[in-house]
């Protein structure tokens, strides 16, 4: 279900992402271009894609400033644009436009 709702959505959120936040930041961070709200799931939008690093099944971290608001898993991904779900959110927290979202590297 969730799949088929991701196939019907994610092209339409693409197409209403702004072109200037596309190109936004370096290798392996993206900004928040919209949380979509829905019946399954909210879906983040983010300005980059698996042109700059970002893959299917990754978790990336979504910071605002020097504070972490939440982290999300990426479900789809496209040349300049990615979708995720949201994982967790701090407490007293939620995801906005313009926030930063990096991905998760496990330290070794």
């Amino acid at each position: 279900m969730l799949r088929r709702f991701l196939q019907v959505t994610f092209p339409a959120l693409v197409a209403l992402a702004p072109i200037s936040v596309r190109a936004a930041i370096g290798p392996g961070v993206a900004e928040v271009v919209s949380v979509q709200p829905s019946r399954v799931a909210d879906i983040v939008l983010l300005g980059r894609g698996f042109d700059s690093g970002f893959r299917q099944g990754m978790v990336c971290r979504i910071t605002r400033g020097a504070s972490e608001v939440a982290e999300v898993l990426l479900v789809d991904s496209r040349p300049s644009v990615s979708a995720a779900l949201i994982v967790s959110v701090s407490p007293k927290q939620m995801i906005r436009v313009g926030d930063v979202a990096s991905i998760k590297v496990l330290k070794s």
